[in-house]
């Protein structure tokens, strides 16, 4: 007879609005999504403390998820007594700006962080004072200097595929800087909001931020076309280069893959990537 485990991984789907956060990871004296998840998950599952989590992606202060994903271990027979309610009860312990979508076992393999196929962000730009709507303030940049969408949509092209993103990041001590950009586009929402959607396998910090900066730069005139191009190609922090408010991003979503290819994506993911350099600067023919 097949023994029973005494610990099982669950994998919790989470929202959150980040505007009284310091971000996601727990500090010591400030208020994060970690700890209060993590403290209300101790409480739910009668936990002896706060349980250690996995996250698909550290939000920085301010930023919102209507996606997160987390995973944690806890006991078996933990898991087993609250099952059925886990949900309703976090709602009951959580605070609003917190919500839990969905907490169930996890499968196989399955990694928060290393498992994740992409994360799809969303960043809200309202370049019309006529349009600014204080209800949703605190998901939206007021940036009241007209914005040229093609114009951002054209440059954006250089920044697709896998480069070496160090000039939109800030650097980590033994963290890689190469990433594979998947999608990077702007829209017009029904209420003329300018929408930017980026999609890639992983971000590094300030990445996304960092490359709306760019275009934004570009869509109001202030930049050519070519320039986000030049500042990827050097490679180098660009002090022209503004890291935009936090406010107005958002990780909308995680992809993982199939359960049976679980395992192996995290291993792939867990290899340093590096790429060879560019025979010439991006967008521009040798």
């Amino acid at each position: 007879m097949e023994e029973e485990p005494r610990t099982v991984r669950l994998r919790v789907d989470l929202s959150y609005d980040g505007s009284g956060f310091s971000g996601w990871a727990a500090q010591p004296g400030r208020r994060t999504v970690e700890a209060e998840l993590a403290a209300g998950l101790g409480r739910v599952l009668r936990l002896p403390g706060p349980p250690k989590l996995t996250v698909a992606g550290r939000t920085d202060a301010g930023v919102h998820a209507r996606g997160q994903v987390v995973h944690v271990d806890v006991p078996a027979v933990a898991w087993a007594a609250a099952a059925g309610r886990a949900v309703a009860r976090l709602a009951g312990v959580l605070p609003a700006d917190i919500r839990v979508r969905a907490a169930a076992r996890a499968p196989d393999g399955f990694d928060a962080r290393f498992s994740a196929l992409w994360r799809r962000y969303s960043y809200r730009v309202c370049d019309d004072p006529a349009s600014a709507d204080p209800l949703r303030r605190h998901e939206t940049l007021w940036y009241f200097r007209r914005l040229d969408v093609t114009a951002m949509n054209e440059a954006a092209l250089c920044c697709l595929g896998e480069h070496d993103f160090a000039a939109f990041c800030r650097r980590r001590e033994g963290a890689t800087t190469i990433r594979s950009l998947r999608a990077l586009s702007w829209r017009r929402d029904p209420d003329g909001i300018a929408v930017a959607t980026v999609v890639a396998d992983a971000f590094c910090h300030n990445m996304v931020r960092s490359v709306v900066g760019a275009l934004i730069a570009v869509g109001e005139g202030r930049k050519p076309g070519r320039w986000p191009a030049e500042v990827l190609a050097a490679a180098v922090r660009d002090p022209a280069v503004r890291v935009m408010a936090p406010h107005g991003l958002c990780l909308e979503e995680v992809g993982y893959p199939p359960a049976g290819a679980l395992a192996a994506r995290g291993a792939d993911t867990r290899r340093l990537r590096s790429i060879s350099p560019p025979s010439a600067p991006l967008g521009f023919a040798a």
